[in-house]
């Protein structure tokens, strides 16, 4: 039989494509994920075939079938090498009974094939559970152990199936996962001494950053990054008033790892603590103007004042 059309083939295919799928969706590249993530699943459940009969793979359409089905046998070489596809593979597993219904699976087959398109990329994202799913299915099946075929992206695949916790928490949780392998690809040359050195230093420098948005006064404080532990940008916006302003954590961007968590909640599931992050901010700001937080009609004037410019973004 073709080595292309093994077992082991199949499985090292769906294992490289996942690792692909996981390293998309962490850089929000959400069609190219969508894309490897359809592919480990065609290859894995091939592979979940293969080991039951290889002939389970062979596609039936004319005499080509029988030529496939002697090939897959290994009594003779087909002219072209034909098998079915994704779609096929999976409504066979659920012949089988080794899968179940599931319309979110198919959708993704869907759109890794074309057929179907999702409203945005941002909408392919979501596909991240079912791939998860489908896969320690699968290999629950073949009785191979998920961290062998996960590797690294082991506990993001966990979390993403991880039923116990609130969506916001799983998501946040696997963007942690992503946003720590992709600092270690950028860094994995330095000394792990220089980094620590490096996170210290930029958390040591303290002070905050400033930026004059549409929606009023913006602050940046440092705080250490929940994925590389670096100094991360904590952002805070007014949410008093003009005259009062009351500064409130809403957000955080890490230049090292490049992880972003864009809401209050999502920087509470990912373990900051966002009272004392507030509370940072506050001193910062008032031990700034000697004592206390200035109107943003006076904050404007003394940072304006302070630099010796018009325009002002120290974030």
């Amino acid at each position: 039989m073709d080595d292309s059309l093994s077992f082991e083939s199949f499985c090292e295919g769906a294992k490289k494509a996942a690792h692909r799928a996981m390293e998309d969706h962490g850089r929000e590249e959400y069609d190219e994920f969508a894309l490897h993530a359809g592919v480990a699943v065609e290859r894995l459940a091939k592979a979940v075939l293969v080991s039951k009969n290889p002939v389970y793979i062979v596609e039936i359409r004319g005499n080509a079938s029988v030529d496939m089905l002697f090939h897959m046998g290994g009594h003779r070489k087909a002219k072209k090498v034909r098998t079915i596809g994704a779609s096929e593979a999976i409504s066979r597993l659920r012949t089988l009974e080794v899968l179940a219904l599931d319309k979110e699976l198919d959708m993704l087959i869907d759109v890794r094939n074309g057929v179907a398109h999702t409203g945005s990329e941002e909408d392919a994202k979501d596909f991240l559970p079912i791939l998860a799913k489908t896969v320690e299915t699968l290999l629950g099946d073949l009785g191979g152990p998920l961290d062998a075929f996960w590797g690294r992206w082991t506990t993001a695949a966990r979390m993403a199936v991880d039923n116990k916790r609130g969506e916001i928490y799983r998501n946040v949780q696997v963007r942690i996962r992503q946003a720590k392998h992709r600092y270690d690809d950028r860094f994995s040359d330095l000394p792990e001494h220089l980094q620590d050195r490096l996170a210290v230093e930029q958390l040591e420098l303290g002070g905050f950053g400033v930026r004059f948005a549409e929606n009023g006064v913006e602050i940046a404080i440092r705080e250490p990054c929940p994925a590389c532990r670096s100094a991360a940008h904590v952002l805070s916006v007014n949410q008093g008033t003009e005259e009062t302003p009351h500064f409130t954590v809403i957000a955080l961007r890490c230049p090292m790892c490049y992880l972003k968590l864009a809401t209050r909640d999502e920087l509470e599931a990912s373990g900051v603590d966002v009272k004392h992050a507030d509370d940072l901010a506050a001193f910062q700001v008032s031990t700034f103007f000697d004592g206390a937080v200035p109107s943003e009609k006076t904050f404007r004037m003394k940072i304006e004042q302070f630099l010796g410019t018009e325009t002002v973004d120290l974030d």
